[in-house]
């Protein structure tokens, strides 16, 4: 399955794990690299010693490459990428801000970057900065999600349509038939989250990953827009959240009631009532908690039966 991903990367199967906030450990990102895929570890969750102590044990644990990623917002960011720097990490996504910022800085040090949109004209603007490649993240997906709330199979063609650059899906994608599906589209490859999210290496609390494997269609919502996108599971915070937007509080108003830590406390901690609980709309497809390993088995499995499936004379039009 080698395509311009895996050459870019050096992987052997253009599937990369995103680096989600509270689940994205040593662990995960080494266990996803260790079977093929790309690991990614989550410096959103992490002081930058505590990164520093996951790049290390990351090292090893794999002889495999792997990447940070790097939401753009991060208060400390100068010191998370000058220790990236120092440690050596092969491949940087950034998010969550401009592809401008650190694309060159990196690059000139040797390190592969990638940045993730949620829309065709911020895809142009990773064209002008001069990333490596780029993450097109649909509405489906659970982390910091885009404004426009263009679904994956809207946005992936017109991404695709703007840029040449190496492309991958991501939101919606747990199955090897939603990856079969992103590459017709024009990716190529994926990154997918609330799959591993809810795997057996990764740092999210137990009681959230049970909760998850529960959930029905319409259990998350898009939220918190006027603050930073992303998508909740409905519980007591979630509730909270609704009333004030209904209300029509400001950004302010919903910022305090967000406060600090919400996010650890429900996913990392494991407060179903009142924490933050952030996974995307594809869990109502997720019942169960798998090791990376299969994870990954299943995907290649899926991919390979869909990928025949189309190819029988039931789907020959023309």
């Amino acid at each position: 399955m080698g395509n311009r991903i895996c050459k870019l990367f050096g992987i052997e199967y253009p599937i990369i794990q995103a680096g989600m906030v509270w689940c994205s450990g040593w662990r995960l990102a080494s266990a996803v690299s260790n079977n093929g895929g790309l690991g990614l570890l989550g410096a959103g969750s992490m002081h930058p010693e505590v990164l520093r102590e996951h790049i290390q044990k990351t090292k090893l644990a794999t002889n495999r490459p792997f990447g940070v990623n790097v939401p753009l917002f991060y208060p400390e960011l100068d010191t998370i990428m000058n220790i990236i720097a120092e440690e050596k990490v092969p491949i940087v996504f950034t998010s969550a801000g401009s592809p401008k910022k650190y694309t060159a800085w990196l690059q000139e040090r040797g390190i592969i970057v990638a940045h993730v949109i949620a829309s065709s004209s911020f895809a142009l603007k990773c064209e002008e900065a001069g990333v490596d490649a780029i993450v097109a993240e649909g509405f489906e997906a659970g982390g910091h999600n885009g404004r426009e709330e263009t679904t994956t199979l809207t946005l992936i063609p017109a991404v695709r349509k703007v840029s040449s650059l190496p492309l991958m899906a991501a939101g919606g994608i747990a199955t090897g038939e939603a990856m079969l599906a992103a590459i017709a589209l024009g990716a190529d490859g994926v990154q997918i989250g609330s799959r591993f999210a809810v795997s057996e290496e990764s740092s999210a609390h137990p009681e959230f990953k049970r909760l998850v494997t529960g959930l029905h269609e319409g259990d998350t919502i898009l939220s918190l827009k006027k603050v930073a996108p992303v998508r909740l599971i409905k519980n007591d915070f979630f509730e909270a959240v609704s009333k004030l937007e209904l209300q029509g509080a400001d950004g302010s108003e919903l910022r305090a009631l967000l406060g600090h830590g919400r996010a650890k406390r429900g996913m990392f901690e494991g407060d179903l009532s009142e924490g933050e609980l952030e996974i995307g709309q594809v869990s109502s497809i997720i019942n169960e908690v798998l090791p990376v390993q299969s994870i990954i088995q299943n995907l290649l499995q899926e991919y390979g039966q869909a990928k025949a499936r189309v190819n029988t004379d039931q789907f020959d039009f023309v």
